[in-house]
């Protein structure tokens, strides 16, 4: 294909990471980001060996790396009974897998820095509200109804909120999901508590209590936690109107050694509430358009796959430019690429998010004795790391070369 102007609309993980692949394939490249000055959003996350596979790809595994923690498990427990409901390891899969936990802001800075080292250009203050197809090429229209740049392929990395998402072939939003969860980064506290896993307790499925060790934002800061509370966004109100340590309290009641955690919490300014949507773009493309990452797909973190799709996104898309000698083939290669991968996560994660929110007991019930009972009986447990490894289907990021880097193709990951 012949070189491109693209534009990039969200300077998240996305976004960033489809700058990268595309302007070293060639591509003239801007992004185009709401805030004054581009920033993450969130806490912690894990990046899965389908992530990390395309981070190497993009030579920046070691970098964040350095900067995270290694997790090598998944663990879960009733916390009236203590009595183990979830136990997924990744070994499960072969030595060497694991998964990585970060601050989105490391995950940000090591991205950012790539793109600034790149001399890639970044437009601020741009809050893209629509496409102007009227030209023949798209030009992003800002919230003043201001034409920002002219493009041959717009890429929408702007997540769940996007405003571009009607102008997908087959336009879908998201439906609210009844529960989210208070977030709050901490200094990790390491006194019984796993550092290379991702803890959990739960009773029944209205209530789930995470830490997660999530190393630093930066060289030589100090080491982190990711500690949340799940909860309907519809009650948060009522739990901050009982006070901070009732909430305190009934976290503490629940699991014990979160009070090393709710101790660093002063008020409920410090937590942030996320709520979570479910949508999948059958499609992830329209009339000189791509879809990639929350714009394309989000659902709930049960399976934390979210930075991990946004990151293969980027690169099966860059993988499909490389591939085709039109934008239009290039898209549809796109989407092929990414079909099964999405939809199959979209669907366990729809499958699996009743088991550990929601308002039911009968599901809960089953999660904690038969699900637990075959969870330790073969294949099992190497079905659900594959499913928490992101590898249950191949995730057809693209070729090797499309990637530039043959032992990272995110393909091969976990074969």
């Amino acid at each position: 294909m012949k070189k491109l102007e693209i534009g990039i609309v969200g300077a998240g993980p996305a976004g960033l990471a489809a700058a990268l692949f595309l302007h070293r394939a060639g591509h003239r490249v801007v992004v185009v980001e709401r805030f004054g000055e581009p920033k993450p959003l969130g806490s912690g996350l894990i990046l899965q060996p389908t992530g990390l596979a395309v981070l190497a790809a993009l030579g920046l595994r070691d970098e964040i790396a350095a900067l995270g923690a290694r997790i090598d498990r998944l663990y879960g427990a009733d916390a009236a009974s203590g009595r183990t409901v979830l136990d997924v390891r990744y070994r499960a899969l072969g030595a060497g897998l694991h998964g990585l936990a970060v601050h989105r802001a490391a995950l940000f800075g090591v991205l950012h820095r790539a793109v600034g080292a790149e001399g890639i250009e970044i437009r601020t203050g741009c809050d893209i509200r629509g496409l102007d197809l009227a030209a023949g090429r798209p030009a992003p229209v800002d919230a003043q109804a201001r034409r920002v740049g002219t493009f041959d392929l717009v890429v929408d990395a702007s997540g769940a909120r996007s405003a571009l998402r009607g102008l997908a072939r087959v336009p879908a939003e998201p439906r609210p999901l009844a529960y989210g969860a208070f977030w709050a980064s901490l200094d990790w506290r390491g006194e019984g508590f796993d550092g290379h896993a991702l803890e959990q307790r739960y009773r029944r499925a209205s209530v789930m209590i995470g830490v997660l060790p999530i190393g630093r934002v930066a060289p030589g800061g100090r080491e982190m936690a990711a500690f949340f509370w799940s909860l309907k966004p519809a009650d948060a109100e009522r739990v901050k109107a009982a006070g901070l340590e009732a909430w305190k309290a009934g976290v503490v009641h629940h699991w014990p050694e979160a009070a090393a955690y709710t101790d660093q919490i002063a008020g409920f300014d410090e937590l942030t509430l996320a709520r979570y949507g479910h949508h999948t773009l059958a499609c992830p493309a329209g009339q000189a358009i791509a879809f990639i990452g929350d714009a394309a797909h989000s659902t709930s973190p049960q399976l934390g796959q979210g930075a991990n799709m946004a990151l293969l996104d980027a690169a099966a898309l860059a993988a499909g430019l490389a591939a085709e000698r039109e934008i239009a083939a290039a898209l549809a290669a796109y989407c092929r690429a990414r079909r099964w991968h999405v939809r199959t996560f979209q669907a366990l994660s729809r499958l699996f998010t009743p088991f550990y929110q929601s308002d039911g007991r009968l599901l809960p019930f089953l999660r904690d004795t038969l699900v637990a009972t075959l969870a330790r009986v073969p294949p099992a447990p190497r079905l659900l790391a594959s499913m928490v490894a992101g590898t249950i289907v191949d995730p057809g990021a693209g070729s090797a070369a499309a990637l530039g880097d043959g032992s990272a193709a995110p393909g091969k990951v976990g074969r």
